[in-house]
């Protein structure tokens, strides 16, 4: 199913057992969520993901499992996040392969490649395999930012059709329209952010908190799209609390607590991340009982 990158798109936590394998009967359990909420797509291995711990097996596990799962009623795109060009390019084929309909794709993790590296990091993939693809930039947590002059160097590639927006700069989403007018889909990449970046005209969002709360998420999104701000405001406000939850090292835990509270989830996380403990964990489920205790009724649409 062709992605046309508008939308909600969460970005799919993992479910491990507690003796740390793939839970996969709650991974699909909270798509089927999604689904029901009315989500657009679903973007699965990411960071919130705890893509950095999986293998490559699992990753092909989980995609498997979602793919079968979905069965073409809303697209399902893989995260690549590798180290080496060779591994990035191998990811993507096995995507292709094991039914992907299309690729979010990070820069080179760990070594902080120039513009022209990373550039050609992302045409060897582009051309390894045909999935479109929707670049991630992310410079405040993998410290490369992907450039208006880098963008006009890859939509020369025909497969690279969208961006993650998550550079923190919201007036970025109007440079991007400047430069590139709809030639480029704009997602919203932060939660605390999206609502601003929707109504400066992104196409949709790559969402955390939805993965709890999906319903909230797809309603902000479509009353944006009906112009209905003034309600779109106050559901954000309310959600805003929780939206900070994906703003923090530890957004994992914080989601899956939340996911927990809201009866769509699990709590296990993979080592070296640990369940939370203590004063972290009391203020964490005050922030999620607190919005539960006044969870808004959502319009009509």
């Amino acid at each position: 199913m062709k992605p046309e990158w508008k939308g909600v798109y969460p970005a799919l936590t993992t479910k491990f057992t507690n003796d740390d394998q793939l839970d996969i009967p709650a991974f699909l359990h909270n798509i089927e969520f999604q689904i029901e909420s009315g989500v657009h797509g679903c973007v699965i291995g990411g960071s919130l993901g705890e893509a950095s711990t999986l293998t490559q097996n699992e990753k092909v596990e989980l995609l498997i499992a979602a793919v079968g799962h979905i069965n073409d009623r809303i697209p399902v795109i893989m995260n690549i996040a590798e180290q080496s060009t060779t591994d990035a390019v191998s990811a993507a084929q096995n995507a292709q392969v094991n039914g992907a309909d299309g690729l979010m794709m990070l820069p080179p993790m760990r070594y902080p490649s120039d513009s022209r590296e990373t550039v050609e990091f992302y045409k060897a993939v582009a051309t390894s395999c045909d999935l479109p693809i929707m670049t991630y930039n992310n410079p405040i947590d993998y410290k490369i930012e992907i450039t208006i002059p880098m963008f006009e160097e890859l939509l020369k590639l025909d497969s690279i059709e969208a961006t993650k927006e998550s550079t923190r700069d919201v007036t970025n989403v109007t440079r991007m329209r400047n430069a590139f007018g709809n030639d480029i889909k704009i997602l919203c990449g932060v939660d605390t952010l999206a609502l601003e970046e929707l109504a400066l005209g992104a196409d949709g969002w790559v969402a955390g908190l939805v993965d709890a709360f999906p319903r909230e998420t797809v309603v902000i999104y479509e009353l944006v799209q009906q112009d209905r701000l003034k309600e779109a405001r106050e559901i954000y406000r309310w959600f805003m609390p929780l939206l900070e939850l994906d703003i923090h090292p530890k957004l994992v835990q914080y989601i899956k607590l939340a996911e927990v509270a809201t009866g769509i989830g699990t709590e296990p996380v993979r080592p070296p991340r640990l369940p939370l403990v203590g004063e972290e964990r009391t203020r964490v489920q005050k922030i999620i009982n607190d919005a539960l205790a006044i969870r808004p009724e959502m319009p009509s649409l």
